[in-house]
């Protein structure tokens, strides 16, 4: 049977992006801003609502601003982010936080796609991407299978980028790219509830540090209360669902209980501590989540995410001229300095907060010395971003 391909798409395009998250979309934008021929394809339909903590950190705000985009979350509403209650065994500590902000996923997701779109980037939402085999390694370029509905069809590029999420199915060929969970590694849950739902004022984080995860809440531009949680799997199998173990460790924390959370419509996500290797192939970069992920706390996800397209970007810019191994082992080496080592303090500090005892020490440490704690969560957000030499 003759592949359909529908009439408006072209067979051939310079750069395929799979996702169009914030890692795909602004890789797309700085592309095609830079006349690089763009096809973005998104197997979901924007906007739309997903498991995230809202915060835009210190850091992706200043990706943006790199890219151009640095009014992109004050126009379309973004709260600013000022304070973080930490609420650890029965205690809730005030901590300042850098100059972040607050803009729910579907806001945002929706004005960086309708941007790359402004500078001339083709997108398909509703379409699944599948990259094809990559043969002997000296084609001049790669081949994605792209299934709209009933319609399937391939298109090609001298270079595809994965960035579509934890659980992708981008990539068929477990021998070319693999991804592997870590061991107690968490899962994400979050819901909305109405603004009546807590006393919470806008520009504050509630974090919630508990038996089982953590529970982080705050206040989204429609007024809405944006809920994100991380849970160890056991304790969510056993606890009687997302709601009872969200009230459970909210309680323990020193919180307020929140009405609405048993009738709320939950989503969980897959594992969110995941290791990818390798982060490039033929023809091929990993941005975004689907490079790898460690559970953040304040919104140090979203500059991971966006951090990773900037640094991407002159790397593909240089294999559309002439792909090379080099350009592979350089994004692994970019990849590390620029998101893993910003990932490691994540991950020591998940892992540290999982002991009773050092929690309650840090908290301690928190409410009688806040300047200290402030300081530490400033290291952690302190924006630091790749120049085009790098």
């Amino acid at each position: 049977m003759p592949e359909l391909r529908p009439l408006h798409i072209s067979p051939c395009w310079d750069v395929v992006v799979v996702g169009a998250g914030p890692a795909g979309a602004l890789a797309a934008h700085g592309l095609a801003s830079r006349g690089v021929r763009v096809l973005l394809v998104e197997q979901r339909l924007f906007p739309r609502w997903k498991v995230c903590g809202a915060c835009l950190s210190p850091q992706a705000l200043a990706a943006l601003k790199t890219a151009g985009l640095g009014n992109l979350v004050a126009a379309q509403g973004g709260l600013p982010l000022e304070r973080l209650q930490l609420g650890v065994a029965g205690l809730v500590s005030p901590l300042t936080l850098g100059a972040g902000r607050v803009l729910s996923r579907s806001r945002l997701d929706q004005a960086l796609l309708e941007a790359a779109v402004a500078v001339g980037a083709t997108v398909m939402t509703g379409t699944r991407a599948v990259l094809g085999a990559a043969a002997t390694g000296l084609e001049p370029d790669r081949e994605v299978v792209l299934q709209k509905g009933t319609t399937r069809w391939s298109v090609s590029a001298k270079v595809v980028l994965i960035a579509a999420g934890l659980s992708h199915r981008a990539i068929d060929n477990e021998a070319e790219i693999s991804t592997s969970i870590e061991p107690h590694s968490r899962i994400g849950a979050g819901c909305v509830l109405p603004g009546e739902a807590a006393e919470l004022p806008p520009g504050v984080l509630q974090m919630a540090v508990g038996h089982g995860g953590y529970v982080g809440l705050v206040r989204v531009e429609s007024g809405e209360i944006n809920l994100a949680c991380a849970f160890d799997r056991p304790m969510l199998g056993s606890g009687g669902g997302a709601a009872l173990l969200c009230q459970k460790i909210l309680a323990e924390a020193g919180f307020a209980t929140l009405p609405g959370l048993k009738e709320s419509a939950w989503q969980l996500t897959a594992a969110l501590s995941r290791h990818t290797i390798p982060l490039a192939g033929h023809r091929l970069l990993l941005l975004g989540d689907a490079a790898g992920y460690v559970e953040p706390f304040t919104g140090e996800g979203m500059g991971w995410a966006l951090t990773s397209s900037l640094a991407a970007l002159p790397l593909v810019l240089r294999g559309l001229e002439n792909w090379d191994g080099a350009i592979e082992s350089e994004w692994r080496r970019l990849h590390r300095r620029w998101v893993a080592q910003k990932q490691k303090s994540c991950r020591v500090l998940a892992v540290v907060l999982r002991h009773p005892r050092i929690r309650w020490g840090l908290h301690r440490l928190a409410g009688s010395f806040p300047s200290v704690a402030g300081s530490m969560i400033g290291l952690l957000q302190r924006p630091a971003l790749p120049c085009s030499t790098d």
